[in-house]
């Protein structure tokens, strides 16, 4: 099939959102075949990497760059990985990041089993910002993680949760979160950020409307980054 498939970054604010940076994944079957590579313009010593090492990437730009950011979010692909979560703890930013039902949680075991016995009263109704159709309102509880000696310090100044999100018309529907955040942080806010990833969609499907983004196929890398 004709596709390409990309790792995007956008920037959301109070103000707006916009795409701000992307790399175009190559499968080893693309990297590992010199002559095709060559054909498309791929540089020399471009290597395989996969998607999360790519949106560490992203992330390491925006970050030195002139924007104002204090959180990172990103669905389940990135989340899970270990090495992309402890990047930005390194950088002293906060994140919201979805993971899969069997994300191991340190010396408590799989996430979902960490919130599985959470009581009615532990579940609160909140928002997580507006959609196409109001409010975005979910079931979601929230657990505060002990601190890690040997990443956290004797004075750590961000705590570790885990968050659940549960659908009212469906409840056995519910997804996961790990979160790391200043100490002072609400569960409010750290739902707020979860729901800030739909920002991405709502980019891509601007990027569609306005300017053709699900038809951009091209046959070189250098086109493939020109725009």
């Amino acid at each position: 099939e004709n596709c390409q498939i990309g790792v995007f970054a956008a920037y959301a604010s109070a103000r707006g959102r916009a795409l701000v940076d992307r790399e175009l994944y190559l499968p080893k079957s693309w990297i590992e075949d010199r002559q095709r590579c060559r054909a498309a313009r791929i540089p020399e010593d471009r290597g395989f990497a996969t998607k999360p090492e790519l949106a560490r990437g992203l992330v390491l730009r925006a970050l030195s760059s002139s924007l104002p950011i204090a959180w990172v979010t990103a669905d389940a692909a990135y989340g899970q990985e270990w090495r992309f979560r402890r990047m930005l703890e390194e950088a002293g930013i906060g994140y919201v990041l979805a993971v899969p039902k069997s994300q191991q949680v340190p010396s408590l075991g799989r996430i979902d089993h960490v919130l599985a016995g959470a009581p009615d009263e532990a579940w609160e109704r909140i928002s997580c910002g507006p959609g196409s159709k109001g409010p975005r309102v979910y079931d979601w509880a929230a657990a505060r993680l002990p601190a890690v000696a040997d990443l956290d310090g004797s004075d750590p100044t961000h705590h570790r949760w885990v968050l659940a999100r549960r659908s009212l018309a469906r409840p056995d529907e519910v997804a996961y979160y790990l979160a790391y955040a200043p100490l002072s942080t609400t569960v409010t806010t750290l739902v707020r950020v979860a729901g800030t990833r739909w920002a991405i969609e709502e980019c891509f499907q601007a990027a569609k409307n306005e300017c053709g983004l699900d038809q951009y196929e091209v046959r070189r890398y250098v086109g493939w980054y020109r725009h």
